[in-house]
């Protein structure tokens, strides 16, 4: 497709991040949403500048399933923003190749997949190839604060010896469902609980540290991760949640890749109701040491805009299964 030619968008999913990226993709005149696909029985039927708040009737209907979209709604690119885990998402986005689109996902395990999931990977790269279409998992973090960034940085280094990458958040200006999955309001007891299902706390480390280790020609020797809860010592109360002193207001993670014996990848993740911090830093020891702090990534505006930014680039790919690393810089309009 040539710039400058009107990309026609398909949003499939309309949770809190998929409704914020369709209404963006009705903002940029490059870009045309022509159909929207959610499996909310509260939301099918329904005009999807209501279900996502536009202030306006698109005379788009939500639909349950791709196969319910009209004959008008045939589209280049697919936004999938669902789940964050392969076997949730694997058959929707080989439905999506099906119907002959591009994609563009936020699910997390998608943005650098070959070390937690390797097989349906090598799969879901087939079966994009067969289709001649491009897949690419994008966001915030994973697919860029902690991995697509720190990489680019190395490009002014002689000698790389060490990364580290540490997100602060405070989860109070964060949408309900992130302050859920940080554990806030939930009993110590309950906070373990739900980290042995491993459905809870923030998705995307082991993604960023298998494309840091992979880009950079380091073997991956070993790696560990941790969860620790952040307990409440008042009373907190957010426009979603009501937590106790004593409860979980939040969680630090951390994750660490080895190489040759040695720690080479250090990822911290920090995320918790009225946390003092905002803001990201990477450190890279080498030659030179370079330090970069960020102040201002919301990380809900910040995943949207990656995301829709990124279709240009995708529809301009290769077939198969992409990631950042793969791609031209993605900017803002793409």
């Amino acid at each position: 497709m040539k710039k400058g030619q009107t990309i026609r968008v398909i949003q499939y999913g309309l949770g809190p991040i998929g409704a914020a990226t369709a209404r963006l993709v009705t903002e940029r005149s490059e870009l045309q949403l022509v159909g929207a696909v959610d499996i909310d029985p509260a939301k099918v039927g329904r005009d999807v500048g209501d279900v996502a708040s536009m202030g306006m009737n698109t005379g788009i209907r939500v639909c349950e399933r791709l196969s319910d979209l009209d004959s008008t709604a045939r589209a280049d690119v697919v936004l999938h923003t669902t789940s964050s885990f392969f076997p949730t998402f694997m058959d929707q986005i080989a439905e999506i190749l099906g119907f002959g689109c591009d994609v563009v996902s936020t699910s997390e395990e998608l943005a650098f997949p070959w070390l937690a999931n390797r097989e349906a990977a090598e799969r879901l790269s087939k079966i994009a190839k067969k289709a001649k279409k491009t897949v690419l998992g994008t966001g915030v973090n994973p697919g860029f604060l902690m991995d697509s960034l720190p990489l680019f940085l190395t490009g002014i280094c002689q000698r790389v010896d060490r990364i580290e990458a540490m997100r602060a958040i405070n989860a109070s200006l964060r949408r309900g469902p992130f302050q859920a999955k940080i554990g806030s309001g939930l009993s110590l007891e309950e906070f373990e609980e739900r980290m042995r299902s491993g459905r809870m706390g923030h998705i995307g480390l082991p993604e960023s540290i298998g494309m840091c280790f992979d880009t950079l020609g380091r073997p991956l020797d070993r790696y560990t991760s941790s969860v620790e809860p952040i307990v409440a010592d008042r009373r907190i109360r957010t426009d979603h949640f009501v937590v106790e002193k004593g409860q979980v207001r939040g969680l630090h993670q951390t994750a660490q890749g080895f190489s040759d014996g040695a720690e080479f990848v250090r990822l911290v993740f920090i995320a918790a109701l009225d946390w003092s911090e905002n803001h990201d830093e990477i450190r890279i020891r080498g030659v030179p040491d370079l330090e970069v702090r960020l102040s201002g990534t919301n990380g809900d505006l910040a995943t949207v805009a990656i995301a829709v930014n990124a279709i240009q680039r995708v529809i301009d790919a290769p077939p198969g299964l992409m990631t950042m690393r793969d791609l031209p810089p993605v900017v803002c309009g793409g």
